[in-house]
């Protein structure tokens, strides 16, 4: 048994690929849980994924495509015996966390990920735009003295995405200085206040569904320490997608919980990339493809 202290983190939105997941096809495992999420979503994860036209990139079908392959990844992970001591996963991703951590079961959270898929996908009217290499101070002043624009993504001390209207946007970005600006493409202003009419509606299905105790503390994206209470969870949970994504602490907080290693379990390494630049002592694993899985 691995005795490293040991955090599994999840991915979200911007770390799908064409393609991703194709190596699971042939494993009865994941091919149980894909014909259960097409009877769900009514389409087929794999389908998606391969399409060339980059579908798997739009909302409506990134993210219960990540929720579905991450999950098939982590459970493989949980059958050889490997266990992770804490759990964390970044906006989407953090649903796979919860599911993993037992808070809910795999069809209830992907029900949850439709839903919440689909109401940000219907969002617009919002822009976001990543920072690159800013100056933190400059972009707080700014943040405060311009109206409908937030920090929604506080991923590590180089990288920041702001979310809001797209003038408020537009207004700030030439007034910080960055090595680089890029605007998301996405369909709304996710983590801001202007997702509140979403996450009314998004409030009423997850207040129908129990939470259970996890049995490994989960680090929220709105509160980046350690609960297993389900009702907190469940509370961090309503609070996420019109909050700011607090993903440095989250880093902090790893060493401080005693973690020695992280395991990124998705496509890509994005997660892994952000906490490197924050906890550098920390030992770093991705598991994107079956082959990755040591047994």
């Amino acid at each position: 048994m691995n005795m490293t202290k040991t955090a599994w983190v999840f991915p979200g939105q911007g770390s799908q690929a064409i393609g991703m997941g194709s190596d699971l096809v042939d494993l009865p495992a994941a091919q149980a849980k894909f014909a259960q999420a097409e009877q769900i979503l009514g389409w087929s994860i794999p389908e998606v994924c391969q399409s060339e036209d980059d579908k798997v990139s739009k909302t409506l079908y990134t993210q219960p495509c990540l929720y579905v392959i991450e999950n098939v990844l982590a459970e493989l992970l949980l059958e050889q015996g490997q266990q992770p001591d804490i759990v964390a996963g970044h906006s989407l991703g953090e649903y796979v966390a919860l599911c993993i951590a037992g808070v809910f079961d795999f069809e209830t959270g992907l029900r949850l990920v439709k839903r919440r898929a689909e109401l940000m996908d219907s969002a617009s009217d919002g822009m976001m735009a990543a920072l690159i290499g800013f100056d933190r101070e400059q972009l707080e002043q700014q943040i405060q003295q311009t109206e409908n624009v937030v920090l929604a993504n506080d991923n590590n001390s180089g990288q920041v995405v702001i979310s809001g209207t797209p003038a408020a946007v537009e207004q700030i970005l030439p007034k910080v200085k960055a090595k680089r600006s890029v605007k998301l493409n996405v369909s709304g202003a996710f983590h801001s206040p202007l997702m509140a009419e979403a996450a009314a509606e998004f409030r009423l299905v997850l207040d129908i569904v129990a939470f259970q105790t996890a049995r490994i503390p989960v680090l929220s994206n709105v509160e980046p320490t350690p609960a297993t209470d389900g009702e907190v969870l469940k509370d961090r949970l309503v609070r996420q997608m019109t909050g700011s994504v607090r993903w440095r602490e989250i880093s902090l907080r790893l060493p401080q919980e005693g973690i020695e290693q992280v395991v990124e379990i998705g496509p890509g390494k994005v997660l892994t990339g952000l906490i490197k630049r924050t906890c550098p002592e920390l030992k770093l694993e991705n598991i994107s493809t079956v082959a990755e899985l040591n047994p």
